[in-house]
């Protein structure tokens, strides 16, 4: 009975997952375009001759590596608006959908940052003596000779990092974003055709994911050729 339902609820319910798969991708695209520069950005502090730079860096991957996304997403879209609405600003809001940006550009910027740094440390450091030795400036060594190679280096990680972010957006729908898992709870609610609903989101998952899978193993195989 319970495969049988696949069949019967599919032309019902995936235009409600295609309408929650829409938002997900749109979410998530934006957030990691987002969050590769915040991640470049806190790497380089993070790697600075500047402690200030360094300690802000450590703190903000602290914060984020050391709490649940589910936690951050509270935080973005309940406590935050209230704490500035106590500061005097009574008019401030925020939507659900930049709340749910927010979270995933915060959270994925932090690991990022991380899996460059990683990748920069990978580049043998005679490379920079050898620049600098020459006349060239530190800024314009990272950005001619460092961080090319270290993008080479760490492209099969960050494909990986996509998809644990795309994975992760499903958790925003309990502040209210219609992604795919709000969409496929409400007609759960409505129908009570849990088997079939949510057998139907792990498989639109599970296409995505194999297909990021495949990228980031052509990338690796092409690395090592």
């Amino acid at each position: 009975m319970g495969f049988e339902s696949l069949a019967a609820t599919f032309g019902d319910v995936w235009p409600m997952l295609m309408s929650g798969l829409a938002t997900t991708l749109q979410v998530t695209v934006i957030s990691l375009v987002i969050a590769m520069f915040v991640g470049i950005l806190v790497c380089l502090m993070h790697i600075s001759h500047v402690k200030v730079l360094r300690g802000i860096a450590k703190f903000y991957i602290w914060i984020i590596r050391g709490t649940p996304m589910l936690v951050q997403a509270f935080y973005l879209y309940f406590a935050m608006p209230q704490l500035i609405q106590y500061m005097g600003y009574s008019d401030f809001r925020i939507d659900v959908v930049t709340a749910s940006i927010l979270t995933l550009t915060l959270n994925a910027g932090a690991y990022i940052s991380e899996i460059f740094r990683g990748s920069i440390e990978a580049v043998p450091a005679g490379q920079m003596e050898a620049s600098r030795s020459l006349g060239v400036s530190y800024a314009t060594s990272m950005h001619k000779i460092i961080l090319p190679q270290a993008v080479r280096i760490c492209l099969p990680t960050l494909v990986n990092q996509c998809i644990i972010t795309l994975k992760d957006s499903t958790i925003l729908y309990a502040i209210g974003l219609g992604e795919i898992m709000y969409q496929a709870r409400i007609y759960v609610g409505r129908t009570m055709e849990s088997f079939a609903t949510y057998t139907w989101v792990a498989v639109v998952f599970l296409l995505i994911t194999s297909v990021l899978m495949l990228v980031s193993h052509t990338i690796e195989k092409r690395m090592h050729v």
